[in-house]
């Protein structure tokens, strides 16, 4: 067992966690009326969170309002008691993690944070979150263009194909092209995605995304949270979600961003923790293209290519077979031109009902590069969801 001092200069431990440090942090992270910069404090003055709630109330009532002192020093009320059998029900399924900031698996890059998450839940495979392999976010517009979310499912391939791990947030648009992208660049390299969500773990938003989140888990990625089962979506989540996107990538790279995005901020946090940041110009008359030429006049690198990007990690990664963009990019664009001649055939066999993608490659006679382009296109504009098992059906 090593010591490390954690972002806020407390001297913690570093034990392999369990089943049974859920409950003490999950108190932590769940009292009402106690937020994050308290529980810092508390662990510093006083250690793991077993140390604090061993303390008495008197002792806590100096550094927490009275409510807050009385209800870590008395057992758990019937709301976290409840939320403490869920979360430890929740981690009795396979491939289901709950890391601490005191956990050897807690990913180090986050320490860079002065606001570190205090806990962890995570779905899928943790080696996805420990650094081994470099990292990448991809971020940009939920209503992404056509050509933008064909641009972030390319790189996002041919990084993930060059060894990159693709993090991004789940969200439509830009952030679910980027998870397909390296979902598919998997397939020929040894990247991944990991998927960091503004929600309970347990919560996918929006809700169309179940398939694709089923895909990261399945193909050796990872879904990671920091708020506590049943947490819903709220706005104010999703800024604290960015920064761990920032955060856990050796750089960000921006797709299409309005003036005023989310992107752009996750790209001011990426900057402001020493990472690299990377746009991808457009039009000068698009308006998601104008927060990613304000990136670049305030020093963000223009990427057109991936060796854009590849040439700033010299030492992390090299591409491989397939993993140049141009290669990786080809079947999307050989099949636009298919698939924008044939969207009637792929919209008419699209039924409300389930549909394998053999029988709507058969329907409609499409070949199957030009099918997979036409109904990402639909399932980004909301017209069609991918269920388990390659099916689809109409939305709209």
């Amino acid at each position: 067992m090593t010591d490390d001092r954690a972002p806020d200069g407390a001297q913690i431990s570093r034990p392999a966690s369990g089943l049974a440090d859920a409950a003490p942090w999950l108190r932590l992270i769940a009292t009402p009326g106690l937020g994050a910069a308290a529980a810092r404090r508390l662990l510093a003055a006083f250690g793991l969170p077993q140390a604090v709630l061993a303390q008495p109330a008197a002792r806590l009532r100096g550094m927490l309002p009275d409510a807050v002192a009385q209800a870590l020093a008395a057992p758990p009320d019937a709301a976290m008691a409840a939320l403490i059998a869920r979360t430890v029900a929740w981690l009795a399924e396979p491939g289901h993690h709950f890391v601490t900031l005191a956990d050897r698996a807690y990913p180090t890059r986050l320490l860079d944070l002065s606001d570190a998450p205090l806990v962890l839940h995570v779905n899928g495979r943790l080696e996805a979150l420990a650094g081994a392999r470099p990292s990448i976010g991809i971020v940009g517009a939920r209503k992404a263009t056509v050509q933008g979310a064909q641009d972030a499912q390319a790189f996002a391939a041919a990084l993930s194909a060059a060894g990159f791990s693709v993090v991004s947030g789940l969200a439509l648009g830009v952030d679910a092209a980027a998870h397909m992208g390296a979902i598919r660049g998997a397939m020929s390299g040894p990247g991944g995605t990991v998927a960091v969500i503004g929600t309970g773990i347990d919560i996918v938003y929006p809700a169309r995304h179940h398939a694709l989140a089923h895909q990261i888990v399945d193909t050796g990625g990872a879904i990671v949270s920091e708020f506590p089962l049943g947490t819903p979506a709220l706005s104010h989540h999703f800024p604290k979600r960015n920064r761990l996107i920032a955060a856990l990538g050796h750089g960000v790279l921006v797709v299409e961003a309005a003036e005023r995005s989310g992107s752009l901020i996750t790209a001011r946090l990426a900057s402001e923790l020493g990472r690299e940041v990377f746009a991808i110009p457009g039009s000068i008359h698009a308006p998601l293209s104008k927060g990613c030429h304000r990136l670049i006049r305030q020093g963000a690198k223009l990427v057109e290519s991936l060796e854009d990007i590849l040439e700033e990690f010299p030492d992390l990664a090299a591409p491989g077979p397939g993993a140049l963009l141009s290669d990786v990019a080809a079947p999307e664009s050989a099949a636009s031109d298919a698939s924008e001649a044939a969207p009637d055939a792929l919209g008419a066999a699209l039924a409300y009902d389930p549909v394998t993608f053999d029988t709507l490659c058969e329907r409609s006679g499409l070949p199957p590069e030009a099918a997979s382009a036409t109904l990402l296109r639909l399932e980004l504009s909301g017209a069609a969801e991918r269920l388990p098992g390659n099916r689809y059906r109409r939305l709209g």
